[in-house]
């Protein structure tokens, strides 16, 4: 197997800054930055949305109020297809 092909796979502290969370996840990613947490140092990156603060994993996902094309369709000629 040849040497260094893989990059570097590490715990990455990502901190939502959004909810103001933080998270250690392993990574791969590169960065400059590292950070003190829970008596260790990490790598660190910032971030604007997770699983805790995302619509769709919240469930506070906003509804489209208009219908879309073919729910619009659907509705102007759902009477016209029955007669």
């Amino acid at each position: 197997m040849k040497s260094d092909t893989h990059p570097d796979y590490r715990p990455v502290v990502f901190h939502d800054t959004s909810v103001d969370r933080y998270f250690v996840i392993g990574s791969s990613l590169k960065t400059d930055r590292t950070i003190e947490y829970e008596g260790k140092t990490y790598p660190y990156m910032q971030i604007d949305a997770s699983s805790d603060s995302h619509p769709f994993y919240t469930g506070k996902q906003r509804i489209s109020e208009s219908d879309g094309r073919v729910a619009k369709f659907n509705k102007r000629y759902k009477s016209r297809a029955k007669k």
